[in-house]
């Protein structure tokens, strides 16, 4: 009797052929390309993880950081543009020296200076309304070259920045509160401790067409 007999089958059945019996069932072609998938899937979603995460601790941008980035250049880059146009700042019209009133004090403690000084700016075209000694609140107080006092608005300050384009030193520029009754082309002088004496002629020149451009104007460096 075969070994491949059942027992009790008195050798009625057989195997025969050269095909044996499978030991284990086939595995079905679906599951395996179901764990395909999903194994390509959780590696693609750990790799973008993982790419994430040094975004994060590298110090990268988000999408949105960029965006927000993106826009604010492009609204400095419109403000750059409309200040570099033609037109779009005029410069400072200063008035004639003739336009304008000077009160010329001494505010330090060498005498006469007031009165060489006012000599001076009255050779320059400007009138000059009376010199002397400053007031308490000013005399000894003044370390700059000088102390310039003037009305309120842009014709008041281009009237200051004219006087002040005079001066070798640095000056100070004290414009009148809003509302003052200050005439517009007066301007007041304490000279300090820090006065030498007026600015050449092509000092003054260079003075001007600096002290001309408008404060309002971008710096290069902002654009």
């Amino acid at each position: 009797m075969s070994m491949l007999t059942p027992p009790g089958m008195g050798g009625k059945y057989r195997v025969t052929g050269n095909q044996y019996p499978r030991m284990r069932r086939p595995r079905s072609k679906v599951r395996i390309v179901a764990v395909v998938v999903t194994t390509v899937a959780v590696v693609g979603l750990a790799g973008w993880g993982t790419l994430q995460l040094v975004d994060v601790f590298g110090g990268k941008s988000t999408p949105a950081k960029n965006t927000a980035a993106q826009a604010e250049n492009a609204a400095k880059e419109r403000t750059c543009k409309a200040a570099a146009a033609p037109g779009s700042a005029a410069p400072i019209a200063f008035p004639e020296p003739g336009e304008v009133t000077i009160n010329v004090y001494n505010a330090t403690a060498k005498g006469g200076l007031a009165k060489d000084t006012a000599d001076e700016f009255a050779a320059r075209g400007f009138k000059v309304g009376t010199f002397g000694n400053a007031d308490p609140e000013y005399d000894r107080k003044v370390k700059v070259a000088a102390l310039l006092i003037g009305g309120h608005g842009p014709k008041a300050e281009a009237a200051m920045k004219l006087v002040a384009a005079q001066f070798k030193g640095t000056t100070t520029l004290k414009p009148a509160a809003a509302g003052s009754k200050r005439a517009t082309g007066t301007v007041d002088v304490m000279l300090g401790k820090g006065f030498t004496k007026l600015s050449g002629e092509k000092a003054v020149e260079k003075a001007l067409a600096a002290l001309a451009r408008p404060s309002a104007a971008p710096s290069a460096g902002s654009c």
